[in-house]
């Protein structure tokens, strides 16, 4: 009777511990979802004002709902949240983890796009439709962009983020280009000719077709002339004359 008492004693206050735990693992889960779903928690971060708030209610998302579609595109909208707040590396190196973790996933071209033009942004100033061209500037990041849309073209070759990365790159080459030619033309100014030189055919060889041929052209000749070599400056104006018979000089060596 004794041991009967006993296990009936165990057995309920197992059952007690069981409940316990349950009611403490519902309460947990309640804290890290707010009792919200999916769906609820994706809407609150997206509209949030604030992108603190934001950001952090889409990584509590995450946490509550990791294998849920809403984790997934919350992580993007992270990255894009991060750019709009002009927190540049933190938002491609997102992109990059997200790139790495779903390499075919059907939204992983629109992280490659993003990358492109976070990266483009990171080279402006907002004086640049005035007074500046970031072409002048450091074009690490241009080129940054240059090769995050190049690498979407490859992998994603048919999407329609992969047609606009194709018109950024005709923009890209450009200020690439016109970067190499200020400074052929700094080189020009403090007679490195020979260095000058170089620059020119680069921007020639690496970026034909782009607006800044005909003025390397141009100022390869001039810098044949300071070196005397009086039959390549005859031959390059040869080439410029034909190539580009309507152009004019638009740069300056004065200063």
């Amino acid at each position: 009777m004794k041991n009967t008492i006993k296990l009936t004693i165990i057995l309920l206050l197992s059952t007690l511990s069981l409940s316990g735990c349950f009611w403490s693992d519902k309460e947990k889960r309640e804290s890290i979802t707010k009792g919200w779903s999916p769906k609820t928690f994706f809407q609150q971060a997206k509209n949030s004002d604030s992108t603190e708030e934001s950001i952090e209610l889409f990584e509590q998302l995450q946490a509550a709902y990791p294998g849920s579609k809403y984790a997934l595109q919350s992580k993007l909208e992270v990255a894009y949240r991060l750019y709009k707040n002009e927190d540049y590396n933190a938002a491609i190196l997102r992109l990059n983890d997200y790139i790495k973790l779903y390499p075919e996933h059907f939204s992983t071209p629109y992280a490659y796009y993003l990358r492109g033009v976070i990266s483009e942004d990171k080279s402006r100033s907002i004086l640049d439709n005035y007074l500046t061209d970031n072409a002048q500037r450091d074009v690490k990041s241009v080129r940054n962009a240059f090769n995050y849309y190049m690498a979407l073209i490859d992998k994603f070759p048919n999407t329609e983020y992969t047609e606009e990365a194709k018109t950024r790159l005709i923009i890209l080459r450009n200020i690439l280009a016109r970067h190499e030619l200020f400074v052929a033309i700094y080189y020009t100014k403090r007679e490195a000719n020979i260095a000058a030189i170089n620059r020119a055919k680069f921007i020639i060889e690496k970026y034909p077709n782009t607006p800044s041929v005909p003025a390397a052209l141009h100022l390869m000749a001039r810098n044949y002339d300071s070196v005397g070599m009086d039959r390549l400056a005859k031959d390059t104006r040869r080439v410029l004359k034909k190539s580009y018979p309507l152009y004019e000089p638009h740069y300056t060596l004065d200063g």
